[in-house]
């Protein structure tokens, strides 16, 4: 940590994220504190030289890398990663960081805890996870798909949130599949707060992504796990209205493959055969559907409208037993 001028906290602060309690020597303003723990923690954060994997990290900057049952990378300007044991992320802050551990903090609760929740058995998908008449649904999809707009909007109809952009799943046999609550943000881009009329000066962004913005939601934050009762892909296509399906039989599977975080690291760890297992239990216990808007307009409203009306009240299955039955 050469030159570096940080923040950091000497014993280290508990928190509580994706079902774990989590001890970090950086602050993590974004979670929240669990000032009540004692004793030994789920998985902590530590700084640490990296000393040993430095240079061959230094020789293969933004590359995502396995050594050891390690996943490990290296961010020029901006710091060294390690995961291991899915206990401990090692970080080597790189030069001044500027805005304290802001840019840090993306990497931290995005790929390191999505490799860290994969080396727990803990299934990461890359979505939004909303809690809306006792039901928890998983809103996927592609970047760019609208899935934090429509999120925000969902948020604005009466829906909590438990997580955004990384949900964590654990199978459990008695109590099912259930979601972890993650922390009270979302993050949205200036021109999905355009779409909404929310007042871009009202939030702070995301340091280096100047266009991306912290929204704090502790009003609408469900801080409890809760059974996953479906997954929604939100897909932008030709369509010129917006439409809704149910996801069958064999589609299911690569589905799950394309919106789970960071798949690239699952055959290097050794999870591919947990990563079918499991998504082969998802793709039998809950309802995935896709919900498809057109590429040319906004449809903010009318996605809101079709997801309450045919995902939370249960149209989509209604319509399908009419024609089973017709």
């Amino acid at each position: 940590m050469e030159g570096s001028s940080l923040s950091i906290i000497p014993n280290g602060t508990v928190y509580g994220a994706f079902g774990l309690t989590i001890s970090s020597e950086i602050p993590l303003p974004e979670l929240l504190t669990n000032h009540q723990h004692e004793g030994p923690v789920d998985a902590e954060v530590i700084l640490d030289e990296m000393s040993a994997y430095k240079p061959i990290l230094l020789d293969n900057p933004n590359t995502y890398m396995v050594l050891d049952k390690q996943v490990l990378f290296y961010i020029p300007d901006n710091a060294f990663y390690g995961i291991k044991d899915g206990r401990t992320i090692m970080i080597s802050p790189v030069g001044e960081q500027e805005e304290g551990f802001d840019m840090i903090r993306l990497y931290l609760l995005g790929t390191c805890m999505a490799a860290l929740l994969m080396q727990r058995g803990i299934y990461p998908l890359h979505g939004s996870a909303l809690s809306m008449d006792g039901k928890v649904y998983a809103l996927v999809g592609e970047s760019g798909a609208g899935k934090s707009t429509l999120a925000a909007a969902l948020l604005r109809e009466g829906c909590s949130l438990l997580s955004d952009d990384l949900i964590a799943l654990s199978f459990d046999e008695d109590k099912g599949i259930r979601v972890s609550p993650a922390y009270p943000q979302q993050k949205l881009w200036q021109e999905s707060l355009a779409h909404l009329a929310m007042p871009v000066d009202d939030y702070k962004s995301v340091y280096g992504r100047m266009t991306k913005y912290r929204i704090p939601l502790n009003g609408q934050f469900l801080n409890t796990p809760q059974p996953l009762a479906g997954i929604v892909e939100l897909v932008k296509n030709g369509a010129e209205e917006v439409s809704i399906r149910k996801i069958d039989g064999l589609e299911r599977l690569p589905t799950l493959g394309r919106h789970t975080f960071r798949p690239f690291l699952i055959p290097p760890l050794g999870l591919a055969g947990w990563h079918f297992e499991a998504s082969a239990q998802l793709a039998g216990r809950i309802d995935m559907f896709q919900l498809q808007r057109p590429e040319s307009k906004v449809t903010v409203t009318e996605l809101v409208r079709v997801f309450m009306d045919s995902v939370i009240t249960g149209g989509v299955q209604r319509e399908n037993q009419f024609h089973q039955h017709a």
